[in-house]
């Protein structure tokens, strides 16, 4: 399994995790499909993408929304990709969309068949058990202007994760609280900080933070 969890921020604060992904992919002139949480402008933020990731020298991309209608032969393409990223944006319609288009399910086996995956933010969380990270603390969530009620997600991994932390005692309260209801743990990353997960193997990329029956923890 090789995972790549990005809570925000710009390039530069992303350099080692970019690193990290385009090691994981280990192919020269890979295909890296880009999966947006909404087709909403999303054809600007794929032309970012694109620009950014040519400096690692990929040059084949795939802009794939799964919000809108898309054909099999689409489809299979996205899915013979080398690395999928999932981009940021409001997690509930991001997730409402991927359950809609059935993308959850071809997903995992995207990623059990070795390939690369990656999410930003509400991307990122849509890696892990369910999206309840996106819907908690009460001062920091997302819109769930969908309405779903339904918020599990794809599963791959035994933790929550929370994207664009700030080191609080506002955070610390909420998440100490949580944690002593909850028996996964819950890592929490600043922009710029992240996780790589490769096979077995869990490396933490700038400060995180790990919160666990109600107890802190600083990694790194």
């Amino acid at each position: 399994m090789k995972l790549v969890f990005y809570s925000g921020g710009d390039d530069k604060d992303n350099r080692q995790l970019d690193k990290d992904f385009v090691q994981l992919i280990g192919k020269k002139n890979p295909v890296v499909t880009f999966i947006p949480s909404s087709s909403y402008l999303s054809e600007q933020e794929f032309k970012v993408f694109v620009k950014h990731y040519s400096k690692f020298k990929i040059s084949r991309f795939i802009h794939f929304p799964v919000d809108v209608p898309f054909d099999k032969i689409m489809l299979q393409e996205v899915l013979r990709s080398d690395a999928i990223h999932m981009a940021g944006g409001n997690t509930f319609y991001f997730l409402n969309s991927l359950r809609k288009a059935k993308m959850l399910p071809r997903l995992r086996e995207f990623v059990e068949r070795g390939g690369v995956l990656t999410g930003l933010s509400a991307g990122a969380i849509m890696m892990t058990e369910t999206i309840n990270m996106a819907a908690y603390p009460e001062f920091d969530r997302d819109e769930n202007s969908v309405k779903i009620k339904n918020l599990s997600s794809m599963g791959l991994v035994d933790f929550y994760f929370f994207p664009h932390f700030k080191n609080s005692s506002r955070y610390d309260v909420a998440f100490k609280k949580y944690s002593k209801n909850h028996k996964k743990v819950i890592y929490a990353c600043p922009d710029g900080a992240g996780i790589v997960v490769d096979g077995n193997e869990i490396r933490f990329v700038g400060k995180c933070y790990a919160y666990s029956e109600g107890h802190k923890f600083v990694i790194n």
